[in-house]
């Protein structure tokens, strides 16, 4: 239950003086929340300096300035030249200039003699200066003077900042003073103020002060890692008091699996297998991860662990974000487990009628002992008995419901989750922080390297020739556009692109993009995979798990509109096989320096954490991974590009706050779980899972 004490936070925008039912929706969609906490997260981005100077004389071009003088002139917009007006003081004057301005306003607002205070973006005009589009005129003989320090805010249409202010005040007017949950120490090493002075500084500042802007939103984001820490931390202890099926080592089924293979695991897979069984063993439910690069082998992992749960009467469901990927991961697993008689099946949306019930009697009667498919594993018809373990195939394809629902097949079943992504070790501790984290660095030995290029679209009659030869060589290849049809590409659409290259290569041509049936685009893929098509345009929906051991030719038309990682793993998907692979990065040019950088990193290294690293650096957290779609990434006021000490720090504390009060009774433990509601309910479903 809520907090009593909390509760005026909870207060609906429309109790708000002036949101009325036309504005509620609008201030609602630009905060992302209906409440007074919503709004008073709705942080500045910056603060302005309208600080008023002394003289006019002292305006500087390229400055945000805020000056007074008196009305000496009004010249009104005549055929295409804007109104002026001109304010003067005894030291000079500016000019205000305005474009399409109302002549009544302008003469009742500006009459000549009248002191006016104007603030705005100082410009060069002639020769002297000019504020084209004041942000504010203001009479100081009035009430309504403007803020000498004003909060700079993400804005949208039919809102003002002027509002914006108006409704803040009332906000931190109305919310109560809260007892401490920082440290004292910590606080004072810091400098931080409370936290209803941190919101009281950064929406209605006194001085401009940009320290001062720093250490305040530093210490929110500090009670948001810390929030997030003790939810996770609460979920773990929840997670350790309860009961999940102890799965024994089989020394014997890991060396028959093992010595069947074709080729020789790398110790960094056998470390993550190692650690997975260490989880399995416990009578408590397993929560980890493992993050490997493309082709680092996690399968193989997964299977190892499916082997164990198979050898002690239990049932594997391996869920996977699309069919292709899950009948391919059926497939890879089945020959894995082969050997041991352990049977695999793959269940998706395409299964109907007697098919599925087929399927689904096989897992019931215990014949098929792991089951592979997509969201269908958790339709309501689907039994999985001896659910033991759940294993989730680019997990951050998944929102948190969708693994609730698998995971609740079984009574507390173990969960492993694979990521082909690496995620710098900052953002895997703030996003995954209720996970243990393995990690695969360590490539086959029989991975290809791919040689990668960047290349000018001014040349891509040669890139098209080139594959042209290629495919007369018996080999095969990717061609990946942005976007499906011309209206968002042009010529580089992939159904413009499938075209023209079936013009000019000497064999069946195929497409796969997001719109087709399912079927039509496991047929097409099927088609490069028996090399009966040897060309396969499409969109980015081969970007994960599409498995062409023969393809060995990667082009990505319009790379510099692509991510990194997205980069990184649409190049995964050659150099699969023995024989040497490359990929072409077509651009248009000029490249933006940013765009520029993304290129040459991919350039330089296959290296998928030191991409990562570099995607991060770039572009941030928000969209590596698409980490927004399953809520993992969705902080308040962290920001994990450069608050990793505060993570760091955060969860040492909220360790030692769970070992000295793990039911958060004491005064501390009470103030700290008033600050977990505030910051982290929209985590709460991510470790609910654990409790």
């Amino acid at each position: 239950m809520r907090d009593p004490v909390t509760f005026p936070f909870y207060n609906d925008l429309s109790s708000l003086p002036g949101v009325g039912p036309k504005l509620r929706p609008v201030l609602a969609r630009l905060i992302d929340g209906e409440t007074w906490l919503d709004l008073l997260f709705h942080l500045p981005t910056s603060w302005i300096d309208r600080r008023n100077r002394n003289t006019i004389d002292e305006v500087q071009i390229g400055e945000i300035a805020t000056v007074t003088g008196t009305v000496d002139k009004v010249e009104h917009a005549r055929l295409k030249l804007p109104a002026r007006v001109r304010i003067s003081d005894e030291t000079g004057f500016i000019t205000l200039t305005y474009f399409h301005a109302n002549r009544q306003w302008l003469e009742k607002t500006f009459e000549i003699g009248k002191t006016i205070i104007a603030s705005g973006k100082v410009g060069d005009y002639q020769g002297g200066r000019q504020i084209v589009h004041p942000d504010h005129v203001a009479d100081p003989e009035k009430d309504d003077e403007l803020p000498e320090v004003e909060p700079v805010y993400p804005m949208t249409a039919n809102l003002t900042p002027r509002q914006m202010r108006k409704f803040m005040a009332v906000a931190l007017d109305g919310i109560p003073d809260l007892d401490e949950w920082i440290d004292p120490h910590l606080m004072r090493r810091n400098g931080w103020p409370t936290f209803k002075q941190a919101l009281i500084r950064l929406h209605q500042p006194k001085v401009y002060d940009l320290d001062s802007f720093v250490v305040a939103r530093q210490r929110l984001a500090y009670d948001e890692a810390l929030a997030r820490e003790m939810a996770m931390g609460q979920a773990r202890l929840a997670r350790e008091r309860r009961h999940s099926r102890a799965i024994p080592r089989a020394v014997g089924v890991e060396k028959t699996l093992v010595d069947a293979l074709p080729f020789k695991p790398t110790r960094a897979q056998m470390d993550a297998y190692k650690d997975v069984a260490t989880d399995m063993g416990r009578p408590i439910p397993m929560r980890r991860m493992i993050q490997g690069d493309v082709g680092s082998g996690k399968t193989l992992v997964a299977a190892l662990a499916a082997a164990l749960v198979a050898a002690d009467g239990g049932v594997t469901a391996f869920m996977s974000p699309t069919e292709v990927l899950a009948r391919q991961q059926a497939e890879a697993i089945g020959r894995f487990l082969a050997p041991l008689g352990i049977r695999v099946a793959a269940l998706t949306g395409r299964d109907k009628g007697a098919g599925r019930e087929d399927i689904l009697d096989s897992v019931r009667s215990g014949k098929v002992q792991v089951l592979s498919g997509t969201q269908a594993l958790y339709q309501s018809d689907v039994d999985l008995p001896d659910l033991s373990l759940v294993v989730i195939d680019e997990q951050h394809r998944f929102g948190v419901a969708d693994r609730l629902k698998l995971t609740a097949k079984g009574v507390s079943p173990h969960m492993l989750v694979m990521s082909a992504t690496p995620i710098p070790r900052t953002m895997a501790l703030a996003v995954h922080g209720d996970l243990d984290i393995s990690v695969i660095r360590e490539k086959p030995a029989n991975r290809q390297e791919v040689v990668t290029a960047a290349v000018p679209d001014t040349r891509i009659n040669d890139v098209i020739a080139a594959v042209a030869r290629a495919v007369e060589r018996g080999e095969r290849a990717f061609w990946v556009c942005p976007a499906v049809d011309s209206e968002d590409a042009g010529d580089a659409s992939a159904i413009a692109r499938r075209d023209v290259l079936s013009n000019y290569v000497n064999a069946p041509v195929e497409l796969v993009h997001g719109r087709m049936p399912p079927a039509d685009r496991d047929a097409a893929l099927e088609k490069l995979r028996s090399g009966e098509a040897p060309v396969l345009v499409a969109t980015t929906v081969i970007e994960v798990g599409v498995d062409v051991p023969e393809a060995t030719i990667m082009v990505i038309e319009h790379a510099e509109r692509f991510g990194l990682a997205q980069l990184h793993q649409l190049r995964g998907r050659v150099g699969r096989g023995e024989k040497a692979s490359s990929c072409l990065l077509l651009y248009q040019a000029p490249l933006t320096e940013n765009g520029k950088e993304r290129l040459d990193t991919l350039r330089k290294t296959t290296d998928g954490f030191e991409i990562a690293e570099a995607d991060f650096r770039l572009r941030g957290p928000g969209d590596i991974l698409g980490l927004r779609q399953s809520g993992a990434a969705d902080f308040r006021v962290l920001d994990i590009t450069q608050d990793a000490n505060l993570i760091e720090t955060a969860r040492t504390d909220a360790k030692s706050i769970l070992m000295a009060d793990p039911t958060l009774q004491g005064p501390r433990g009470v103030a700290v779980r008033r600050a977990r509601d505030l910051f982290a309910p929209r985590i709460a479903e991510l470790v609910a899972e654990s409790d």
